[in-house]
């Protein structure tokens, strides 16, 4: 393991951390709110120096390191960015102790949206800032672990090659400044244009900030207790549903949108993607389900966001709580079982049944009809992930079940953990008071909401390398 490399990635994510607590200390300075603005400092202090110290201690090493230490260093950027995020909260005036000032971050981080706090509007507006900005940093970061980390062929378990067509590989330092820097200009101009499109439609100005860096996030945090104080009117729906398509379908679609003529192409799987979210809502149209409430929650379950204006339906929590389990892009923020992965396994069995039926016929083993193939590493890597996601499943409900926890909301809990989605009451999950949990109960759902991110198969290979050597 290369410490000293890992060390200098490390670094160079706390300096984010220290511009987000930068702007809080601005807008808790313009606006008066001077409540928790020494926190603020504190966090700007130590992420700044942590990041100098470990970019110090790793300056003279290689920059290049394997896909193991990339995979260690996910890990230990989520937990010392959480780390730095949690501590506004824990030197609040609101009394939160360390373990749910870690929750929360890492909540925020990694886009699921579970949260401590009860009552959301009565939270000093800076911290209610802090939180979010917590979820569009989470989205940013592991966009960039997508591009440069998971696209290693070696161990390509993510797929990236079948919807990004660039170079994902870190080949020279060129190369990631150029891709580091378009991804940070794509995921801030959509972020902008979410937040025009939500002021404009009269949402206020403090409410689009914070929804907009949840929804390019596919987060769950809102600035205040219920999304229905803030999306009132159909056109405020309307780009509600626009946000989440931007969080559901490939990151860098709309890019290509204006350096592309040919669109469909090279974004099969977003053109699938829109044709399975249309049949979701059209089944439930059928069932005598009308509305845009509807519409929104199809897309916020597909997306993983969680967000719904959708009253608690115990005929529909179950079919929402499926739609989560596919999630979108392999590109995007969201995470689930991913709907190419799915579509392969399908593909799969449905040729393979062929060929017992009819053993001449020509199987088509394309890829959303396009010029890529399916392949026995897809199949394995696809049924892989497949199988560990209900691994997971099964592991973390029967720890939830210890904490007086009945099994349907367990297993309702687990699921909406390892896919990062927030509890709403489209899922008829109830109120989870996620403070008084219990202390096992609140470390296993941190170490799955990460899992959730970077999948399990990420953990085994970190397993193999350290406990299994060759």
């Amino acid at each position: 393991m290369n410490i000293k490399s890992i060390s200098y990635y490390l670094g160079l994510f706390c300096f984010p951390i220290s511009i987000l607590a930068f702007i809080n200390i601005l807008y808790s300075s313009y606006f008066d709110y001077f409540l928790n603005i020494n926190s603020y400092f504190i966090t700007l202090t130590f992420s700044f120096i942590t990041g100098l110290g470990l970019l110090f201690l790793g300056k003279k090493s290689k920059k290049r390191i394997n896909f193991i230490d990339q995979l260690l260093l996910i890990i230990a950027v989520y937990l010392l960015t959480s780390f730095f995020i949690g501590m506004p909260f824990y030197l609040s005036n609101y009394q939160v102790t360390f373990l749910n000032s870690l929750f929360e971050a890492i909540s925020g981080v990694t886009g699921t949206g579970f949260s401590i706090f009860e009552n959301i509007k009565y939270l000093d507006p800076t911290l209610i800032l802090w939180r979010s900005s917590s979820q569009w940093i989470g989205g940013l970061y592991f966009l960039i672990f997508i591009i440069l980390i998971f696209s290693n062929k070696q161990f390509n378990y993510k797929m990236n090659e079948l919807s990004y067509s660039g170079d994902g590989g870190i080949n020279s330092e060129n190369n990631i400044k150029v891709l580091l820097l378009r991804i940070f200009i794509l995921y801030s101009v959509l972020s902008f244009i979410i937040f025009l499109s939500l002021n404009l439609s009269g949402v206020r100005m403090f409410n689009s900030l914070n929804l907009t860096m949840s929804l390019i996030s596919s987060g769950g945090f809102i600035p205040t207790d219920s999304l229905e104080k803030i999306i009132k009117s159909n056109p405020q729906k309307i780009i509600f549903i626009f946000s989440l398509l931007i969080s559901l379908l490939n990151f860098f679609l709309i890019s290509n949108m204006f350096e592309k003529k040919v669109i469909i192409r090279d974004h099969k799987e977003d053109f699938y993607l829109l044709v399975l979210a249309l049949i979701f809502i059209l089944l439930i149209y059928l069932n005598n389900y009308s509305g845009l409430n509807i519409i929104i929650s199809v897309l916020s379950s597909l997306s993983n966001s969680g967000l719904s204006l959708l009253n608690s339906d115990g005929n529909l929590s179950l079919y929402f709580i499926l739609i989560t389990i596919v999630g979108g892009s392999i590109i995007s923020n969201t995470s689930g079982i991913k709907f190419t992965r799915i579509y392969i396994l399908l593909k799969t069995v449905s040729f393979e049944i062929t060929k017992l039926v009819s053993p001449n016929s020509v199987v088509n083993k394309n890829i959303f009809n396009s010029e890529k193939k399916i392949t026995d590493d897809y199949i394995k890597i696809s049924f892989l992930i497949f199988i560990s996601f209900f691994i997971n499943l099964f592991i973390l409900s029967g720890i939830l079940v210890f904490d007086s926890i009945d099994f349907e909301k367990s297993f309702k809990l687990s699921v909406l953990t390892i896919t990062n989605t927030t509890t709403s009451s489209m899922y008829e999950v109830g109120q989870v008071n996620f403070a008084n949990l219990l202390t096992t109960s609140k470390l296993s759902l941190i170490i799955f909401m990460i899992i959730g991110k970077i999948e399990l198969i990420s953990v085994f290979l970190i397993v193999k390398k350290f406990f299994f050597k060759d």
